[in-house]
Formats: C-alpha cells, sequence, structure tokens
C-alpha cells in the first residue's frame, strides 16, 4: 500500500469511528479495559510469532481458553473478547488483530450485535462485518479468512431468526470473495427437535461447555491452516 492510499485507509477509519462516536453505536470509554491488559500481559511475557491463526471475537471464543489444545498441531492465538460486537472489533483492530501479523484469521463475531438491540437487523449485520472484512482486507491484502456462523442457543432461541438471516447474507457476501470460507455451525448445534441441544450449554444456557466446543473441533479442524 503506497503513502496516499495508506493516508486515505486511516482517514476513512477515523471518519467512520467518529461517525459511530456521534451515532451512539459506540463509546468513546473502554468496556473491555481488563480484557485489552491481559492481551498486554501475554504480549509483555513472550509476544506471538507471526504467521500464527488469529482467533478473534466474542465471548465465545474468549472463553475457549484452551482453545490450543484442541488444535494441537496448529498456532492459535486467541484475541476474543467477551461481549463484543463487530463494531467493537472495528474499533479495536488496532489491539486485536494487526500487531499480530497473522496467517489466518478465524472470526466469530454478530451474535451480540443481534442481541444488543430489536433494530438491529440482519442486513445491518451484514454492513457491519462488510466493514470489518474490508477493514483487514486493507491492511493484510489476501489474506485467508474463515467466518464460523453465528451459533443457536437456548438463552438467544428467540433471535434465531435475525441470526439465520444474518447467516445467510454473511455467506452469500463470502461467496464472492476470495481466500474466504464460511463455516455453518448451526446444525451441528441443533437436536432432533430442531432446537439448540440443551448438554452443550453451560448454566447461561448461551455459552457452550467442552461438549459444544468439541462439535466446533470437528467443524473448524479441516479449515485451518497448516
Amino acid at each position: 500500500m503506497n503513502q496516499n492510499k495508506n493516508q486515505k485507509f486511516i482517514i476513512f477509519k477515523i471518519a467512520f469511528v467518529f461517525i459511530l462516536v456521534l451515532q451512539g453505536s459506540i463509546s468513546i470509554a473502554q468496556p473491555f479495559a481488563r480484557e485489552f491488559a491481559q492481551f498486554k500481559r501475554e504480549d509483555s511475557i513472550k509476544f506471538p510469532e507471526a504467521n500464527q491463526i488469529l482467533f478473534i471475537g466474542s465471548s465465545s471464543f474468549t472463553i475457549w481458553q484452551d482453545v490450543q489444545t484442541y488444535f494441537p498441531t496448529k498456532p492459535i492465538v486467541n484475541r476474543g473478547f467477551g461481549g463484543s460486537t463487530l463494531l467493537d472489533v472495528i474499533y479495536y483492530s488496532d489491539k486485536v488483530i494487526f500487531p499480530y501479523r497473522p496467517k489466518q484469521i478465524v472470526i466469530y463475531c454478530g451474535e451480540n450485535d443481534v442481541a444488543s438491540s430489536d433494530t438491529v437487523s440482519s442486513l445491518i449485520v451484514l454492513e457491519r462485518f462488510k466493514t470489518l472484512f474490508n477493514l483487514i482486507r486493507n491492511k493484510i491484502p489476501d489474506i485467508p479468512i474463515l467466518f464460523v456462523s453465528l451459533k443457536p442457543s437456548p438463552a438467544r432461541w428467540t433471535m434465531k431468526d435475525r441470526m439465520i438471516a444474518s447467516n445467510t447474507l454473511i455467506k452469500k457476501y463470502l461467496r464472492k470473495q476470495k481466500k474466504t470460507k464460511f463455516l455453518s455451525v448451526w446444525k451441528p448445534m441443533l437436536s432432533a427437535n430442531g432446537e439448540p441441544k440443551k448438554e452443550i450449554f453451560l448454566e447461561d444456557k448461551l455459552h457452550m461447555n467442552a461438549k459444544g466446543y468439541a462439535i466446533w473441533q470437528e467443524l473448524i479442524a479441516p479449515l485451518l491452516l497448516n
């Protein structure tokens, strides 16, 4: 990226964030200070080497603290931060994405966008994802990106229609992009009656236990780079 393009990209990002602040979509405060402090401590002890697989997104990745044991042959950096929306990942991209110089990015995010307000439609989720996607590709051209679909859960089952619609739109968008994969975890997490498997969730009925992550492991493993 030449200097003029880089300057235009920086101006675009600043303008985008400023608009979000004015709209009240994000706060200028830092609600994830604890998570970022932990990332900083980990990086100060040993900064991750370049060319690892970077997991980014919300609490389904944050809670997956032992993700490396699920994929022992894959070098993984987990920078998911709990409660985050796509807007948050965009805003904090300079903290959780670009310093790590990954060879592949795995994204799980968008569920909290849907849950944040009844006014957040699947089209809004798509536009937010597209902004994140283009932000990444502008900084790291052609990097392989894997998007893990929004998951079903008992706690948010009433939101299933908007989640399914969001998954459908993002999948359709990624079909037209190079070096991308869309992974649907929806049906494997449903029981025979078509509702989320209760036994794969923690008591909050939102986050997964080891049985849930075992399902994700089987689905994600073939899609990770060597």
